[in-house]
């Protein structure tokens, strides 16, 4: 494969999952992880990703945000905006992090009363900007790899309550496999977080699809509801339309 090759299919997986690490690039690319280094530094030195330990980071995920390199950003629009619908007053409300996330928190109407608790201190930072919300940061260890809180701290204040609703962002979707991630910590989070509600709503662009990470968070009898920015009649949704899930 040409290196213009590996780069395009580098950026495509940093798009779709925030994150990418090294030894996954060279198992999928049949190539050297010296060879996947040498791409991530020059990606990293063009200004298109954040060359990590191990990997690398989508610019438009880490702080400082950078609004203008969100991925599918109208896509993650429409996703939000099908959200907001699920909201009502007086609800009590947990989330997950990520760009998809943010753009929920950006829409929601200023007149709304309601109780947010989040793992995501940028999440956070959106959803104070309304007035009649209360906002409660869940806090722990900072993961500087997908910008949210995670540790034992989290886990143990997440057992703690119960919310009306819980809206989680996603790594890896397939019909059969569930809701995936490649990080361990984000997952036992995300696990607590299901936990804690009844309704859990999945947020993700289409292009997620059909895509699986190595660490399971839940299958898909755990999700109520699936929203993604594609009609929910659409054929790629032919697999979960079959579900006891909403499909939005």
């Amino acid at each position: 494969m040409l290196k213009k090759e590996r780069h395009t299919y580098i950026m495509k997986q940093i798009n779709l999952h925030n994150k990418v690490l090294s030894s996954d690039l060279s198992q999928q690319l049949n190539v050297s992880e010296d060879t996947i280094r040498r791409d991530l530094n020059e990606l990293d030195e063009s200004g298109k990703l954040l060359k990590v330990h191990g990997g690398a980071l989508s610019k438009s995920y880490h702080f400082p945000f950078h609004q203008n390199e969100v991925y599918a950003q109208e896509a993650k629009k429409q996703v939000a905006l099908k959200a907001i619908q699920l909201i009502k007053e007086g609800m009590v409300v947990l989330t997950g992090g990520g760009t998809t996330m943010i753009e929920l928190a950006k829409m929601i109407p200023f007149s709304l009363e309601a109780t947010f608790f989040t793992i995501s201190p940028l999440v956070a930072l959106e959803l104070v900007e309304h007035p009649k919300l209360t906002v409660i940061l869940i806090g722990g260890q900072l993961s500087k790899n997908a910008q949210i809180n995670v540790g034992a701290s989290v886990i143990n204040d997440l057992s703690e309550i119960k919310v009306d609703i819980c809206f989680l962002g996603a790594n890896g979707i397939d019909a059969k496999e569930g809701i995936t991630d490649s990080d361990w910590e984000v997952v036992q989070v995300k696990k607590a977080m299901i936990k804690s509600t009844s309704k859990v709503v999945i947020l993700s662009i289409s292009e997620k699809l059909n895509s699986v990470q190595k660490m399971r968070v839940c299958n898909f009898n755990q999700v109520t509801h699936f929203i993604t920015e594609l009609n929910p009649n659409h054929a790629n949704l032919a697999s979960f339309s079959e579900m006891n899930i909403q499909i939005l």
